[in-house]
């Protein structure tokens, strides 16, 4: 089978290594794509902001009329129809922007997608990626990165989609166990595998 790009997302839950396996990626020399950092360009554009401004008042702006990403963090944090109506509004405009940015590449091309299940985008891409890694490790690599509260992480996770619940037959797993090396083994099997089966 011959594909000149083959679209793979790399998701998981909140603290599992995700970025850290995108980290790798690119050192290999692949292409990678955010949509973290992708929702944080399109929040910059003034049409965006004016839309924001619309759907969630004008609470949500600077006195320059910038958007305050806090205040709209704020309102959406705890209530998941205001959430729902955000990514609606940005989700479209986010995944338009990687793949504009991507046109022009070929081979293995790896999106970083934090919400992939929870929003349905499995249908987007050739292939998936899901890092795993340990509920309580998790956990704590958030709150010391973030500088949250054990508590506050875990009802982060608990509003989270549940991966445990994840077809492992349908999809490629990586465990991340912490370990540095053995992650990158791991992500150029995987790579292997799939330039493999695509003939890439």
């Amino acid at each position: 089978m011959m594909q000149s790009k083959i679209k793979i997302a790399v998701t998981g839950g909140i603290g599992s290594g995700k970025s850290t396996v995108c980290k790798i990626l690119q050192g290999l020399g692949y292409s990678v794509y955010s949509c973290d950092e992708a929702y944080r360009d399109i929040l910059n554009g003034a049409d965006m902001v004016s839309e924001l401004a619309r759907e969630f008042g004008d609470g949500v702006l600077n006195s320059d009329k910038t958007l305050n990403r806090t205040a709209l963090s704020k309102i959406v944090f705890n209530d998941y129809e205001r959430l729902k109506a955000l990514n609606k509004i940005t989700h479209p405009k986010i995944f338009e922007k990687i793949f504009f940015d991507s046109k022009n590449d070929g081979g293995l091309v790896f999106y970083e997608v934090p919400v992939l299940f929870e929003e349905g985008y499995q249908n987007l891409f050739d292939e998936i990626l899901v890092v795993l890694r340990d509920k309580n490790i998790r956990i704590n690599s958030v709150a010391q990165r973030d500088g949250l509260m054990v508590e506050e992480v875990k009802n982060r996770l608990n509003r989270q989609f549940d991966y445990s619940n994840i077809n492992f037959a349908e999809y490629y797993v990586i465990h991340n166990d912490d370990n540095i090396d053995q992650l990158s083994d791991k992500v150029v099997a995987f790579t292997d595998k799939i330039k493999l089966k695509y003939s890439v």
